[in-house]
């Protein structure tokens, strides 16, 4: 109920709550299934018979990744995550082309965020999630380390011309929970933008995509929530989107706590643990899939690092809220905040 209440306390902004875009008609429609979380798909001014049927191409899309990307269960007539790390080592998996794509993607990722995002780190990140699950236990360090030994990206093998995807190491596992729900997100509002949604905003669980402005002449907002829970100020601040994604990785939603310290769920590949560098890391730029797999990276590096590989990119904004709640900026961050 905390996760739904702080998606439902961001998306106020996002969905236009606090307007009523010209004063036209709003029309919203809110999935549980998928990945873990809350979606909300938004439009105003949109015709109910236009707004349903698109939505509902949408939500196909999002129930096939939801279940491609799946590592827990199988599903019949398909090959998914789930199949491809029972097969490890053991065998290659024909899989459906979109998988193949993310695969790809998250190869791309481990590259471009050297090594920060790392899909093969399913092995370690196991043990988190089984600790998290017993809820009061930290995963044994030496087994930590020797699953790190069976995270090797290289293990991964795409034969892109049989379509298939085979795992080297018999003891890795892929697990695209770091940048799965930014992709799948980031599908969604192309395949909008296909069929002629303009102006609609997607948020998987305050993961946010709009494909144009709200209205002719309105941008739509959202709010970067405070992750100081208890603060009267809800937001740190409130940002402009046209055809932009804003992701947030933060440490203030999904953690368990052991001895009285904190355990976020963003695990740092180099240490093994989560990293309490920062309280929240925003993105902001044109890709949901981007967005997410740097709002992870950038959240396990240190300000400088970060800041130099943002620099590199093109068309990303970032702010970060350190372990004390200051607040810093990349380079063209604040034109995008609405006064």
């Amino acid at each position: 109920m905390k996760k739904i209440f702080c998606f439902l306390l961001i998306f106020a902004f996002a969905a236009g709550a606090c307007s009523c875009g010209e004063g036209k008609i709003k029309n919203s429609a809110v999935f549980y299934e998928y990945f873990d979380t809350v979606t909300e798909i938004t439009a105003y001014g949109v015709e109910k018979e236009e707004f349903d049927t698109k939505t509902a191409e949408v939500k196909a899309l999002l129930e096939e990744y939801h279940r491609l990307l799946d590592i827990y269960h199988s599903y019949e007539g398909m090959n998914n995550l789930h199949t491809v790390n029972e097969q490890a080592g053991k065998q290659a998996v024909k899989v459906d082309e979109k998988l193949l794509e993310v695969l790809r993607y998250g190869k791309d990722t481990y590259t471009l965020t050297d090594g920060q995002v790392n899909i093969a780190l399913g092995a370690v990140t196991s043990l988190w999630h089984d600790s998290r699950q017993k809820g009061d236990v930290l995963p044994d360090e030496a087994s930590l380390i020797q699953a790190s030994k069976h995270c090797n990206i290289e293990d991964i093998i795409i034969d892109a011309e049989k379509g298939t995807v085979f795992l080297r190491d018999e003891n890795m596992s892929v697990d695209m929970g770091a940048l799965g729900k930014g992709y799948a997100c980031e599908m969604a509002a192309r395949l909008l933008e296909s069929i002629g949604g303009e102006g609609y905003a997607i948020n998987i669980g305050g993961n946010i995509r709009v494909t144009g402005k709200k209205t002719e002449k309105e941008y739509w907002s959202a709010g970067i929530q405070n992750p100081d829970t208890l603060s009267e100020k809800p937001y740190i601040n409130t940002v402009y989107l046209e055809k932009y994604a804003l992701v947030t990785s933060g440490s203030y939603m999904r953690y368990y706590t052991v001895d009285g310290v904190r355990y976020h769920h963003v695990i740092d590949p180099d240490t093994l643990y989560p990293e309490n560098n920062f309280l929240s890391v925003s993105v902001l730029c044109g890709s949901s899939a981007l967005g997410d797999a740097l709002s992870t990276a950038l959240f396990n590096m240190s300000l400088e690092d970060g800041k130099s590989l943002v620099k590199t990119l093109d068309d990303v904004y970032v702010l970060w809220v350190d372990k004390d709640g200051k607040v810093y900026y990349s380079e063209g961050f604040e034109r995008y905040i609405k006064e």
